[in-house]
């Protein structure tokens, strides 16, 4: 029997997050496990930086670079304070790399420059942990996730090759557990036929863990946490959160698709495919039951909250007064795809259609300066995207307090409200 286990940035953040995994794996990986991880700690929010230093000009990626080596070297110097380890000499390759990567001017688009250097979190955090893990009598066996999840070219997004992607993993991971229990590989990170490195899109490592469990038939998945499983809302803006024990398919690719940040969105498909059930623990507290994803009659009940901020408004209108119908609409998508942002919601009338996306300072500014050519562009900013789970109109009616509610939609279960804080 194979599962897989994801570690995610919180879980292996400093020396003392580690030896929890490895005292983690000790307790629970009593079968064949695949172990996923993720980079350590802000890791991937400190080499965006570095990506946006380099690409943008925004700062000195030297100074973000060294910032990084030091901390990860910190972490290092703890577990494995032998300096002659082999680890030091991967470590030093890694960020070899890295210097390399932002010696030059930027070659590449942003998208693919972010791919190359962004992804090597995770590669990382993986040899420092797989290291580890050995120094402790934790037999494991060190894969790069580049040779195992194949994708198109599409960076920051890749779509995986499925076909490929099986061939590989069952010929290059699934012979290991023949003379190994354990292998550490690298979650959100991809390859392509060029040999350049993808990503899976921003938190892909869970999506990374469900793809494995997919190739290798696995028995279940477990995402491991600093909460006790899935909540109904998020404890940074909602006191009193509940856990969900146990949650259809359904019911979690719907609260993913609204924006629960426990799964990534992308999770939930491979699992379902193969009635493969995904279970949320808390690495805080290994022993305690968490939450359960799986195929079951039993549907949400309790209302769940999901709450977006810093987000923008934009209202899109045919300069010549003409319906907002399937042409124009077309075009208003094919801009959105290039500039690659996300609607987390839509709303449309005859001459005018709106939609809430992530206000990305990189991104927003030229897609409304492209969409100005052809229509007249309204925007509010700053908003918040609040999504409601099984909601009645007292929810409603309080979470609106003391805002000004400018779009919402309903249907049967869910109530959406873009909402801006009145002055």
């Amino acid at each position: 029997m194979i599962q897989v286990f994801k570690f995610g940035g919180a879980s292996v953040k400093d020396a003392e997050a580690v030896k929890n995994v490895a005292s983690i794996l000790k307790n629970y990986a009593t079968s064949s496990t695949i172990v996923v991880v993720s980079a350590m700690g802000k890791t991937t929010n400190q080499l965006e930086q570095l990506v946006n230093a380099f690409f943008y000009k925004e700062g000195n990626p030297t100074e973000h670079l060294e910032t990084i080596k030091q901390a990860h070297l910190s972490i290092l110097n703890t577990l494995i304070p032998d300096t002659k380890h082999q680890v030091y000499i991967d470590f030093e390759n890694i960020f070899v790399e890295l210097l390399w990567a932002i010696e030059e001017e930027p070659s590449f688009s942003y998208n693919q420059e972010y791919d190359q250097i962004v992804g090597l979190g995770e590669l990382l955090a993986t040899k420092i942990i797989s290291a580890y893990l050995n120094t402790q009598a934790i037999a494991n066996t060190w894969l790069d996730a580049r040779g195992l999840i194949q994708t198109d070219n599409t960076y920051r997004e890749g779509k995986v090759d499925y076909e490929l992607s099986q061939a590989l993993v069952s010929s290059q991971l699934l012979p290991h557990f023949k003379t190994i229990p354990i292998v550490i590989t690298q979650g959100f990170i991809g390859g392509t036929s060029e040999n350049y490195m993808t990503t899976l899109g921003r938190e892909g490592s869970d999506y990374t863990a469900a793809l494995l469990a997919y190739f290798t038939n696995a028995a279940k998945v477990t995402i491991w946490k600093d909460v006790p499983g899935v909540l109904n809302a998020d404890p940074k803006y909602f006191k009193n959160t509940r856990k969900i024990d146990e949650l259809t398919y359904q019911d979690a690719i719907e609260l993913t698709y609204y924006g629960v940040s426990v799964i990534h969105p992308k999770t939930i498909k491979p699992l379902q495919n193969k009635n493969i059930p995904l279970y949320v623990k808390s690495f805080l507290n290994p022993s305690d039951e968490g939450s359960v994803v799986k195929d079951t009659e039993k549907r949400i009940s309790i209302t769940s909250y999901i709450f977006k901020v810093n987000q923008i408004l934009l209202s899109i209108q045919p300069k010549d007064f003409s319906f907002i119908a399937e042409e124009n609409l077309s075009a208003i998508f094919k801009h959105l795809s290039h500039f690659d942002v996300q609607v987390n919601m839509m709303q449309n009338s005859a001459i005018s259609f709106s939609i809430c996306v992530d206000n990305d300072v990189h991104k927003i500014p030229h897609l409304i300066q492209t969409l100005q050519y052809d229509y007249k562009v309204l925007y509010n900013e700053p908003v918040e995207l609040m999504t409601i789970r099984n909601y009645d109109q007292d929810i409603i009616t309080k979470l609106s307090e003391n805002k000004l509610v400018l779009i919402e939609q309903r249907s049967r279960y869910t109530h959406q409200m873009v909402m801006k804080a009145l002055d």
